[in-house]
């Protein structure tokens, strides 16, 4: 996997003046997690990380060669293959496959059906989780987000978000996002929960915010108080905000 321009071509002041802030964000699917980062952070003015969207690159790419993706064995086989590239501006983040943008693919429900089964593959996870840690180790600060980033892939981040919701909201929320009926939604969630759950851990120093009575806004600026504040505890400068 190459390392995004967009990350490595910072200037030396920039790297400089960015603190090297780290935010985990976990949680299960449709919580808003993508959302709430993205917000934060631009709100911090941090680079982001969609850990889910590597995962489902892999995926896509596994689909269009015609593998199985419930053969672990050949997914394994195959995992290292594909070179797979990810923005993290978080204004406009994309994925790219061997140069080619797949940002909207991935979302697709043929992906989203298949994705768990990818990324409950040993090999696949090691792979993935030490191209997610150059990425955040290289970034200047950054906000990261899926399943496992406060356990292990940034176990030493300084701030630790467990987003949830109420498994309705959850699917209602999904479902206005896609073409699906909230029951088809749910069903599919319910199912992807049971999948995932062996990476769904919460750190035991993470924050949970419980957000199905809350809006984005409301989220994004929990979350950015929890970074100023680490960030004063630690006697350290903080980050720099912008507008919303």
């Amino acid at each position: 996997m190459s390392i995004p321009a967009d990350l490595d071509s910072e200037t030396d002041e920039a790297s400089e003046t960015r603190p090297p802030l780290v935010v985990a964000v976990d949680g299960p699917s449709g919580a808003g997690k993508s959302s709430t980062s993205r917000g934060a952070a631009q709100a911090l003015g941090l680079r982001y990380l969609d850990t889910g969207a590597m995962y489902r690159a892999l995926t896509w790419w596994l689909l269009h060669r015609g593998v199985n993706v419930r053969d672990s064995a050949a997914v394994a086989a195959l995992a290292a293959e594909p070179d797979i590239e990810i923005g993290t501006d978080p204004g406009a983040p994309w994925v790219r496959v061997n140069g080619t943008d797949v940002t909207a693919e991935i979302r697709r429900q043929e992906v989203t059906g298949a994705v768990s089964a990818v990324a409950s593959v040993p090999q696949v996870r090691a792979l993935l989780i030490a191209q997610q840690r150059d990425i955040i180790a290289g970034a200047g600060g950054i906000v990261a987000e899926g399943r496992d980033i406060g356990t292990v892939v940034a176990p030493d981040a300084p701030v630790k978000v467990f987003l949830t919701a109420d498994s309705a909201e959850r699917a209602s929320r999904r479902a206005a996002q896609t073409s699906q009926s909230t029951a088809s939604t749910q069903a599919d969630q319910d199912r992807r929960d049971r999948l995932d759950s062996g990476q769904s851990a919460k750190a035991d120093d993470a924050v949970e915010i419980d957000s199905t009575a809350l809006d984005l806004a409301e989220v994004v600026d929990i979350i950015v108080r929890l970074a100023c504040e680490t960030r004063r505890q630690a006697g350290l400068p903080q980050p720099r905000q912008q507008s919303t």
